[in-house]
C-alpha cells in the first residue's frame, strides 16, 4: 500500500510539473509568434526552442519554429522540425505543408509533392490547396529544367539564344531615340520562338525593360501618345506576348511589374485600335486558362473590367468577340464577380441599358455574350438585387424584345438576334428570383413580351419564355388576368403535349399560377386538355415538382362542372392515391394529390367506388383536412 500511494504521489506531481511547463511552454509560444509577427525570425526561434526545452512533445512548437527556419532559409532544420511534429501528431498536416516547402526550396520535387498528396490523404477537403502547392512544384521544376536547357544553348554557341541577350542589351542602351527602341523591340518578339527563348529573355532581365529604360516607360505609360509613342507600346505588347504564351513563370512576372499592372485598364480603354487589339489578345493568354485567371485576380484591380470590356460590344470588329471572350472566361472567377460590383450600379448597369436600347446599332453577337455576363453575376445575391431594382435595366430588357412596325422583331429574325432574345430571357429569369415593388410594376409588360414569344418558331426561346411567366406572373394578379385573356392557358397546353422536361417544369407551373386565381383559367384547361390527357401524363412524370404542380392543377380545375366525370375512365385514382400514400418524397405533392383526390370524389362521388376497390378510403378521409383548408 505504501508503495502504491508513493506511485500516486510521484504521478501526481509530475501531472502537476508538465501542467506548469505547458504553461510555460504556451507562453513561449505566443513570445515567439510575437517575433515571429514583426520578422524577428532569429528571436522567434529562440523562443520556440525554450519552449521546447519545457513541454518536448508540443507540435505547435516543432510547426512554428519550422516556419520560422524556411523564413531564414534553414530548410534542413525545417525538415527536421516537420518531422518532429509528425512524431507528436502524424495526422498534422501543416506539417506536411511546410515540409513540402522545405523540399521544393532544395529542389527535391518528388519528395515535395509525396508531402502535399498526404494533405489530401488526410483531408479530402483540402484538394484545392493540394492543387495549387502541386502545381507550385511542377512550375518550379519546369522552371529549373527550362533555364538549364537555355543555359545550354547558349554555351553551345545557338545564334538565335545569344542575338536574344545582345537585343537585350542594346535595349539597355539609355538615350537612344524611341523609334531604336521600337525596332529592337520588334526583332526581339520576332525571335522569341519557343520556351528556350521566353527562358532566355527572363534570365536576361528582359522584364526589366520598363523599370530601367525610361523613355520607354514612358511611352508606354504616357496619357496621350504619339504615333510613335503607339507604334512602341504595340511593339512592347507584341513582345510580352510571345513571352508569355504558354509560359507561365512570365505570365506571373509580367503582372509582377507596376507599369505593366497599373496600364492594361488603362490600354484597354485608350481607344487606339491597335493597342486595344493587342492589349486583348494579351490578356487572352490569361484568360483562357485556370492558372492565368487566378493571376488575374490576384494581381489586378478589376473592378472597372466589366464596364471596359462590355464597351467593347460596340466595336464592330474583331475586338468585341475577343473583349467577350475574356469576360465568359473571368465572369466564373469568384473574387472577379465581387470586383464587378464596385461600379455595377454607376457605371455598368447605365452602359448596359444603353447597349440594350440601341441593340440595332452594336455588334449583336458580342451583345448577347454581354447580356450572358450580366445573368451569370446574378449567382452573386448582392448583384442579382442591385440589378432587380434597376428600372432603366427592365426597360433595356424589355425594350429588346419589342417588335416594331408590321410586327417585325427590332433586330429582324438573325441568328445573333435570336441568342439576344435568348439570354435576356435568361437573364429575366435570374432577376426574377427577386421579389420587389419595381418587379410588380414591369410584370405585366414583362408576360406581355413572353406571350408575343410563344409564337416564335426558335423552340429554345419559347421554352426560356414559359419559364419568364413562370416566375413573373406571382408578382402580379392583374398580370395573370390579362394572360388569361390573351390565351395563355391554351397555348401552354399545346407546348405541353410535344415539349420536354424543361417545358413541363415551366408551363405546369404557370398554369398552376393561372388556375390558382382564375376561374377562366381552370375552364379553359378542361376544354383545351380533353379529359385531362396532359395532366395524366405529368402526374407520372420523374419530376416531383412537375408531379406536384401538375396535382395541384388539377385539383383546381375540379371545381369546373364536367371535370371529376371526364375523369372516370382513367387511372386518375391510382395515381393520385400512390401520390398522397407517400409514393413522393415532398411533403407538398403528397397534399396536393391528397387535395385532388378529395375534390374529384367530392365532385364525381363515383370515384369513391374505384378507391374502395384500391383500398384508399382511409387515405381519402386523412385528405379531407386538406380540402376543407384549401
Amino acid at each position: 500500500d505504501a508503495f502504491l500511494a508513493m506511485l500516486e504521489k510521484d504521478a501526481k506531481e509530475r501531472a502537476k510539473q508538465r501542467k506548469r511547463n505547458e504553461q510555460l511552454a504556451n507562453a513561449l509560444k505566443e513570445k515567439g509568434n510575437d517575433a515571429f509577427r514583426r520578422g524577428d525570425f532569429g528571436r522567434a526561434i529562440q523562443s520556440y526552442t525554450e519552449g521546447l526545452e519545457k513541454l518536448r512533445d508540443k507540435q505547435e512548437l516543432y510547426t512554428n519554429r519550422a516556419q520560422a527556419y524556411l523564413k531564414i532559409q534553414e530548410y534542413e532544420k525545417a525538415i527536421g522540425d516537420c518531422e518532429w511534429a509528425l512524431k507528436c501528431n502524424e495526422k498534422c498536416i501543416k506539417a506536411y505543408f511546410l515540409m513540402g516547402k522545405a523540399h521544393l526550396a532544395l529542389k527535391h520535387y518528388i519528395e515535395s509533392r509525396q508531402c502535399y498528396e498526404k494533405i489530401l490523404q488526410i483531408d479530402p477537403q483540402k484538394e484545392s490547396l493540394v492543387k495549387d502547392c502541386v502545381n507550385e512544384v511542377n512550375l518550379e521544376e519546369k522552371r529549373v529544367k527550362d533555364e538549364e536547357r537555355a543555359m545550354k544553348e547558349v554555351q553551345a554557341g545557338n545564334a538565335a539564344a545569344l542575338s536574344i541577350k545582345e537585343l537585350l542589351q542594346s535595349l539597355g542602351t539609355p538615350g537612344q531615340d524611341i523609334l531604336f527602341y521600337t525596332g529592337g523591340i520588334r526583332i526581339l518578339a520576332e525571335v522569341i520562338k519557343d520556351c528556350t527563348g521566353q527562358t532566355l529573355f527572363r534570365t536576361n532581365n528582359g522584364f526589366s525593360i520598363l523599370g530601367d529604360n525610361e523613355a520607354v516607360r514612358g511611352a508606354f505609360c504616357a496619357e496621350r501618345k504619339s504615333p510613335a509613342e503607339v507604334e512602341l507600346c504595340v511593339s512592347l505588347l507584341l513582345l510580352w506576348q510571345a513571352v508569355c504564351a504558354g509560359n507561365e513563370e512570365n505570365q506571373h512576372l509580367l503582372l509582377a511589374q507596376p507599369a505593366v499592372s497599373a496600364q492594361l485598364a488603362e490600354l484597354l480603354s485608350c481607344g487606339v485600335l491597335d493597342i486595344q487589339r493587342e492589349t486583348l489578345a494579351l490578356i487572352a493568354l490569361y484568360s483562357g486558362n485556370e492558372r492565368g485567371r487566378k493571376l488575374l485576380v490576384r494581381n489586378q484591380d478589376l473592378s472597372r473590367w466589366l464596364q471596359i470590356l462590355m464597351a467593347f460590344v460596340k466595336c464592330s470588329d474583331a475586338r468585341a468577340g475577343s473583349a467577350m471572350n475574356i469576360l465568359s472566361d473571368l465572369i466564373g472567377e469568384k473574387r472577379f464577380r465581387a470586383q464587378c460590383g464596385v461600379l455595377l450600379s454607376t457605371g455598368v448597369l447605365p452602359l448596359f441599358t444603353q447597349l440594350l436600347v440601341c441593340a440595332r446599332l452594336v455588334n449583336q453577337a458580342a451583345l448577347a455574350c454581354a447580356i450572358g455576363t450580366m445573368g451569370s453575376l446574378c449567382a452573386e445575391p448582392g448583384l442579382r438585387g442591385t440589378m432587380a431594382e434597376s428600372r432603366e435595366c427592365w426597360q433595356g430588357c424589355l425594350k429588346l424584345l419589342v417588335k416594331g412596325p408590321g410586327g417585325c422583331w427590332q433586330l429582324g429574325n438573325t441568328p445573333s438576334y435570336q441568342e439576344c432574345v435568348f439570354a435576356v430571357l435568361g437573364l429575366m429569369m435570374n432577376l426574377l428570383l427577386e421579389s420587389n415593388g419595381i418587379i410588380q410594376d414591369f410584370a405585366g409588360d414583362i408576360s406581355g413580351r413572353c406571350l408575343a414569344l410563344l409564337s416564335h418558331q426558335e423552340g429554345r426561346i419559347v421554352t426560356r419564355a414559359i419559364g419568364v411567366l413562370s416566375r413573373v406572373l406571382p408578382a402580379s394578379p392583374s398580370a395573370v388576368e390579362e394572360a388569361v385573356k390573351a390565351g395563355v392557358v391554351k397555348k401552354i397546353i399545346k407546348f405541353l403535349k410535344v415539349g420536354g422536361q424543361l417545358t413541363a417544369s415551366y408551363g405546369i407551373k404557370t398554369l398552376g399560377i393561372c388556375t390558382k386565381s382564375s376561374r377562366q383559367a381552370q375552364e379553359e384547361l378542361v376544354k383545351a386538355d380533353k379529359g385531362f390527357a396532359v395532366l395524366l401524363r405529368l402526374l407520372q412524370s420523374e419530376e416531383e415538382m412537375v408531379v406536384g404542380n401538375a396535382a395541384f392543377c388539377l385539383s383546381q380545375c375540379l371545381g369546373v362542372p364536367g371535370a371529376g366525370t371526364s375523369l372516370l375512365n382513367s387511372n386518375v385514382v391510382l395515381l393520385l392515391l400512390r401520390l398522397a400514400g407517400g409514393d413522393a418524397a415532398r411533403t407538398s405533392v403528397q397534399e396536393n394529390a391528397a387535395i385532388a383526390l378529395g375534390k374529384l370524389c367530392v365532385a364525381e362521388p363515383r370515384h369513391i367506388h374505384q378507391l374502395r376497390k384500391l383500398n384508399g378510403l382511409a387515405i381519402l378521409n386523412s385528405s379531407m383536412k386538406y380540402v376543407h383548408s384549401s
